[in-house]
């Protein structure tokens, strides 16, 4: 235990017991968090900066033989990953200073793999130094991510290692000042280059790193700082690289049964256990992108604001941190896509709790109160002010009477973690209108800071009830709000058969559309049920909340012919996926050809092919010629050419020519990016306007 925090502990308690006789002592229920942890987790919501020497070779693990004169940014600014994370109200960075391939963003002296063998700056450049100033600049907090594993050292996996990354860790910690977190990844041990052995390589991952003794350094020269690991020992990976932390968070761990690296760890430890020996939190980590680092052609797969949202509540939500990462670009700058997406996100979290529910001290009551954790210190947000009943009464409930009825959709509570984390089970029940209380809502635990995401919800009253806990809950906050609708524009879907949905994210919005091209909102037709759409239509929808009268942005989408009719000739197994309007699913043609039979004569003026969408594609199409028949027998040539820039952006590509009759038609692939056989997400064709 903290001996600080055990002193605050006891002058909570005979404070306490000066002012009232009827306040019980509270004691910690343990394992409690140090004083490093808290400052940490009042941190919440801060970014990854993924940039390294995978960035210049497109790869997310790097084999170890890169020449280092490939390290070669552009337009190097850190100004501008401090400006977009200080403006998104994140505190502090992470920089992976190296990665597995053993690349150092700084000029140590441990290795020449490093920016002083780069052609950037004339090899006398140093990222760490220039990240770290801009982001202290910005008052912003700044750590390191060294990865244990160097597939570029010809020692891995020798005593003689470890000396030398305990040498790059004191570089880190002594020359680049204040460090709040160092980040240590659990992926270790495998084929490398090492020096040129280009081997397979293993270590005793519990072992090999003797991580008591790196822990000893980073206690010495930064104690402040808090390292993060499988586990921990500060803290601990959430188990998933999707953002999301689980129903049940426990920020209690099993820690002395973990090591880095350990396979059954996500299963079996990641969410915590409720009789956890430590206090390690979880810290949720999550690209806004498919990948770690920055690739070309994912410049369109940039996260949504509804999946964004979702990594948002389930992270923050469920007593995690969020460490958010940008692969930041060859130019060295957070690109333009990224920070349009993560500007929504601020904006819509910041509306989400900018209309709080008022409440004072007369709408609550308890069931029970312990002197003077009294219920009125809900009110604030202090951690240290609390509410509690008095030992042994459990269930406890805190009931919420409001002057009106309120309607609500998102719900706040936290526990003061400094006492140790304790709530079990906990539940929301309404008064309705008729006088009847109903539940809403039945969890487990709360920690730090609890969000639950609810449909609109109208009550005259809430009540509270914690069901069961370690011992007297000690809850320091809640809170209701009413977040407006996610208003986007409807998501537009249509099958093969021509069938068109319009969905939208939340319930309780309107959808309105034209298929004339005329503005939807002066249509007046809303949108019912689905409808179909045989040939070529503009279709323009918006999303309307009809409590705040307010629009989405408008959607536009040029449908062109359905495929209900259409066969694909040959092509075998899975050669349908060409026109099942899904583009989701693949086919790959070993022949390097597609032919399609439209069912009968059209007018036809062009194609459209959408590449395949998978995380690693492969088989683009780079260059064809299209082909159209009448007979399906005697082919004409309608164009020939390339996508130039496909590799690099993987959209759907449009190809337009001078109108042919045709009912078949045939795409002959010249050629692919990879050299393997061609894939097609789907393949369709413009008709004369």
């Amino acid at each position: 235990m903290n001996s600080k925090l055990f002193l605050l502990g006891l002058s909570i308690f005979f404070f306490v017991s000066c002012q009232s006789s009827q306040t019980d002592p509270i004691n910690p229920v343990l394992p409690i968090p140090d004083e490093r942890q808290l400052a940490w987790q009042e941190m919440e919501f801060y970014a990854f900066a993924h940039f390294n020497m995978n960035t210049f070779t497109n790869m997310e693990w790097g084999m170890g033989d890169e020449d280092p004169a490939l390290f070669n940014p552009t337009d190097f600014d850190p100004k501008q990953w401090a400006k977009v994370c200080k403006e998104a109200g994140m505190k502090g960075i992470i920089i992976t200073a190296k990665h597995h391939d053993g690349f150092c963003l700084w000029p140590t002296a441990t290795t020449e793999h490093s920016v002083k063998n780069a052609v950037w700056k004339d090899g006398k450049g140093d990222i760490v130094k220039e990240v770290a100033e801009a982001f202290r600049a910005e008052g912003l907090k700044f750590g390191v991510y060294l990865s244990p594993w160097d597939r570029n050292n010809p020692d891995y996996g020798t005593p003689e290692y470890i000396e030398v990354f305990r040498a790059q860790l004191r570089e880190l910690l002594t020359n680049y000042g204040e460090i709040f977190e160092v980040w240590f990844d659990g992926a270790n041990g495998g084929s490398g280059y090492y020096g040129g052995a280009n081997e397979e390589r293993r270590v005793d991952k519990k072992n090999y790193y003797d991580w008591p003794g790196t822990i000893e350094i980073i206690r010495e020269l930064q104690p402040q700082a808090v390292i993060f690991g499988d586990a921990g020992p500060d803290v601990r990976w959430v188990g998933n690289e999707h953002g999301f932390a689980y129903p049940t968070t426990w920020s209690n761990l099993m820690r002395d049964s973990i090591y880095g690296g350990m396979p059954e760890y996500s299963k079996k430890y990641s969410s915590g256990q409720e009789n956890g020996t430590h206090w390690v939190p979880a810290e949720a980590d999550v690209s806004i992108r498919p990948g770690w680092y920055y690739h070309p052609y994912e410049d369109h797969k940039v996260k949504s604001l509804p999946e964004l949202l979702d990594i948002y509540y389930n992270s923050i939500g469920r007593n995690s941190s969020l460490l958010l990462n940008f692969p930041v670009d060859r130019r060295g700058q957070i690109h333009e896509n990224d920070v349009k997406q993560l500007k929504k996100l601020v904006a819509k979290v910041k509306e989400d709790f900018s209309q709080k529910i008022p409440l004072k001290s007369s709408n609550l009551s308890a069931s029970s109160e312990n002197g003077q954790y009294s219920v009125e210190n809900l009110l604030n947000s202090e951690m240290m002010t609390f509410w509690s009943p008095k030992a042994g009464e459990l269930p406890a409930s805190v009931t919420i009477n409001f002057d009106e009825a309120r309607t609500f959709n998102r719900f706040l509570v936290q526990e003061n973690i400094s006492l140790g984390q304790r709530v079990k089970s906990f539940e929301l029940e309404i008064l309705n209108e008729n006088k009847e209380w109903k539940s809403i809502a039945k969890e487990t635990t709360i920690g730090y800071k609890r969000i639950l995401r609810l449909p609109d919800t109208k009550a005259m009253a809430v009540k509270f009830t914690i069901h069961n806990a370690k011992e007297s809950p000690v809850i320091s906050h809640l809170a209701f709000f009413d977040a407006p609708k996610l208003l986007l524009p409807p998501e537009i879907s249509r099958d093969k058969n021509g069938t068109v949905e319009l969905n939208v994210i939340e319930g309780g919005l309107e959808v309105y559309y034209s298929l004339d091209g005329q503005d939807p909102i002066k249509s007046g037709k809303v949108y019912s049920e689905a409808f179909s759409v045989m040939q070529p239509t503009k279709l323009k929808a918006v999303t309307k909340d009809p409590i705040s009268g307010k629009f989405s942005e408008m959607i536009e989408v040029d449908l062109q012919l359905a495929k209900k009719n259409w066969k694909v000739i040959g092509g075998g197994e899975n050669a349908g996926n060409l026109i099942d309007e899904d583009p989701s699913s693949n086919y790959v043609s070993d022949q390097n050809l597609a032919t399609i039979d439209l069912g009968e004569k059209q007018e036809v003026a062009g194609f459209t092919y959408f590449p395949m969408q998978n995380r690693y594609m492969s088989g683009l199409i780079k260059t064809y010629v299209f082909y159209t028949s009448m007979d399906g027998k005697s082919w004409q040539k309608a164009g020939e050419g390339e996508f130039g820039n496909i590799a690099n952006s993987p959209i759907e590509q449009r190809v337009e020519f001078d109108p042919k009759e045709a009912r078949f038609i045939k795409l002959k692939v010249k050629s692919t990016t990879d050299g393997q056989p061609a894939s097609f997400a789907e393949l369709g064709v413009l008709l004369t306007q």
